[in-house]
């Protein structure tokens, strides 16, 4: 039977068994590593995710996000083996998926070597002796003896630890990577009563009341179906709590996709103007919006060109950045980005910074973040942003009083700047940079 390709560029066998998690995550790798795909559309657009049951989606999806943080050591373990370098891409996926799984998830090595060589298949029979050797080389050696800190440095593509070297010096560099092998807990933002709810869901309390738990299947989690909280890393709340009392006042919340931040605005009694460009994003607000029982004006829109009829108060600026601040949760972050995309981000974040600025009251305050870890989408935005404004805009710092638990994260100049190294025996937080910002009353 011929192979054809689906709408999202994605082979489709129809021979091929339904529950083929592992085919899966060969496909989704392939993408990410390829053609800088983002992994978890790539697998939600994938034609056999739909079809798998919850245990071989989360495997699939296991084994993706094992590859993609581990990808210099798995790398490093199989290569060596390598008489010659195969042409095919998967076969070379084939090999990462296995190598991931015995050295890193503990699948017996004959299920990780035989399965790894049923996913072959025919397309890739020639290779199948040379797959079945250099599997059965690695499980022969076993993990190799390295150091949490050795293992960070072989797994991070060095343009990006370089970059931390100089923004946070080498020890610091060092810690955000070791951070980004471990997998990020579930963290829970509820509407009320966090004490209630921390010992429902059998978690812990975090800075700002966020409820911090291991993860888990969240719509099974009580709570999820009625509305009483959603999904929220602790330092992606810390924007909206920084734009202080917004109860009964309009806000404008820019770049609001998937809803996050709406919804804390919302839940804190504020009228909610969410303004995102892109309508599948949208969607997906509408939908945590009616879940959650809470409500805001949606407007699909570009900042840059979009104008409201009359200035806000109250600003939150969310914008599109690297997202290198959340390797931990998407390790694809640091595969598909390249130090061009960092430039064209902040050229972005600029424009609008100046957009924002426009739309704001007089007196009124803004606060930009982005969830990246290059200081030049957060720092070096600051100073620039304020002279092109000549006057008309101050930095308003955030105090560390205002952010108990996270003291450390407040600079000299009164921006924040959380790092996934910041309370790692609790297990980290993403990276956000964020700068509070008030308009002249005149």
């Amino acid at each position: 039977m011929a192979r054809r390709r689906s709408g999202s560029g994605l082979p489709v066998d129809s021979r091929a068994p339904a529950s083929s998690a592992r085919q899966v995550a060969a496909d989704v790798l392939d993408l990410v590593l390829d053609q800088q795909a983002a992994a978890d559309e790539a697998f939600d657009a994938h034609p056999t995710t739909a079809r798998l049951e919850r245990r071989d989606r989360a495997f699939a999806r296991l084994l993706i996000l094992t590859v993609l943080r581990r990808l210099g050591e798995i790398d490093a373990a199989f290569r060596p083996h390598l008489r010659f370098a195969p042409k095919e891409r998967q076969a070379i996926q084939i090999l990462r998926l296995g190598t991931a799984q015995l050295l890193f998830l503990k699948t017996p090595p004959h299920a990780a070597v035989n399965e790894s060589i049923r996913l072959a298949g025919k397309r890739l029979a020639h290779l199948v002796p040379m797959l079945n050797a250099v599997l059965r080389k690695v499980a022969a050696g076993g993990p190799p003896a390295r150091s949490e800190a050795e293992a960070a440095l072989l797994d991070t593509p060095p343009w990006l630890l370089e970059s931390w070297n100089a923004a946070y010096g080498p020890a610091t560099a060092e810690a955000i990577a070791a951070a980004h092998l471990r997998e990020a807990p579930l963290d829970i933002a509820v509407r009320s009563e966090p004490a209630h709810w921390a010992e429902l869901l059998d978690g812990t309390i975090m800075p700002g009341g966020v409820i911090r738990r291991p993860h888990g299947a969240i719509e099974e989690l009580p709570g999820f179906a009625d509305g009483a909280w959603w999904v929220q890393d602790l330092a992606a709340n810390l924007p909206a709590r920084l734009l202080g009392d917004v109860k009964g006042h309009a806000v404008l919340d820019i770049g609001a996709a998937p809803g996050g931040k709406t919804m804390q605005l919302a839940a804190e009694g504020a009228g909610v103007t969410a303004l995102d460009i892109s309508n599948d994003r949208l969607a997906r607000l509408q939908a945590n919006l009616a879940r959650t029982k809470l409500e805001a004006e949606i407007v699909a829109g570009d900042a840059l060109t979009w104008r409201p009829p009359h200035p806000f108060p109250f600003i939150l600026l969310d914008a599109p950045c690297s997202a290198t601040g959340t390797i931990r949760r998407h390790p694809d972050a640091m595969r598909n980005r390249k130090p061009d995309d960092i430039k064209r981000q902040v050229e972005s974040q600029r424009r609008m910074l100046d957009a924002a600025a426009e739309m704001l009251a007089p007196g009124g305050r803004l606060v930009f973040a982005v969830c990246s870890l290059q200081i030049e989408e957060g720092e070096a935005q600051v100073q620039p942003f304020l002279g092109r404004q000549n006057g008309r805009m101050r930095l308003d710092p955030v105090s560390p009083e205002e952010l108990p638990g996270l003291e450390m994260a407040v600079n000299a100049d009164g921006c924040v700047r959380t790092l996934p190294s910041h309370l790692d025996a609790a297990g980290g937080l993403d990276g956000f940079f964020i700068a509070r910002f008030r308009r002249s009353s005149h």
